[in-house]
């Protein structure tokens, strides 16, 4: 289950989620440019991911959007 998912799209590159993820996992991917000339940000390893959604709270942009499992014990989907 992906746990943060980027609209790379709508990404401008601004780096600010990159600095207050506490687990170090979110950066910037240089191999992609999307249609307004930016490298977004991405994440790959999403079991390392904790979905404290400090990222997308710090995101100017909305572009993020973090899924957290629901207490039940039930995956989200």
């Amino acid at each position: 289950m992906q746990k943060v998912i980027f609209n790379e799209e709508k990404c401008k590159g601004c780096e600010l989620c990159t600095t207050v993820c506490p687990k170090k996992i979110v950066y910037m991917d240089e191999k992609k440019i999307n249609s307004k000339g930016f490298h977004p940000a991405t994440v790959t390893q999403q079991e390392e991911c904790i979905s404290c959604g400090f990222c997308a709270m710090m995101c100017p942009d909305v572009v993020i959007e973090v899924r957290r499992p629901s207490k039940e014990g039930k995956k989200d989907e």
